[in-house]
């Protein structure tokens, strides 16, 4: 079974897309909420990210599939080893995964990620630590790398 839901978010609307159980796509739209689609694993994936937005989930356990290139493949599982609260450079991230010089790719990658959130590449920063591209757009990304950091105080 496969379908799509959108839920109210404090960014515009959550989007979750789900096939055979898993999700598969997870980001912000400007879509009219729909009540169409809803299931148990996307109210389980709106819970959690709407713990995750209160400070109060770290990590999320849904059932979630990536698909993409073995580059973006590396990228993705390179950018969950980024720790709450904590940043990377595209530099750092393209040395992570082995190809140091990769980093537009990285950024490339971070851009095509279907998870976003879950697959943190909010936490992925410019070189001098500037806030750069973000597919949920920079306010958005600002606001989670705040939200992250009071959470630790």
């Amino acid at each position: 079974m496969d379908g799509y839901t959108v839920y109210p978010f404090p960014f515009g609307q959550l989007l979750v897309r789900y096939q055979d159980g898993a999700v598969t796509r997870l980001t912000r739209t400007e879509e009219p909420v729909r009540e169409e689609g809803r299931t148990a694993l996307t109210d389980l994936v709106f819970q959690q990210i709407s713990e995750y937005l209160e400070g109060r989930r770290r990590t999320f356990d849904f059932p979630y599939v990536l698909k993409g290139t073995p580059f973006q493949q590396r990228v993705w599982q390179a950018l969950c080893t980024i720790p709450y609260g904590e940043t990377r450079t595209y530099g750092e991230i393209a040395a992570a995964v082995g190809s140091p010089k990769a980093f537009r790719a990285v950024g490339m990658a971070n851009h095509q990620n279907p998870i976003f959130i879950a697959v943190p590449c909010h936490r992925v920063i410019g070189a001098g630590g500037r806030l750069v591209g973000y597919g949920g757009g920079l306010d958005m990304k600002e606001a989670l790398l705040q939200m992250e950091r009071r959470a630790l105080e």
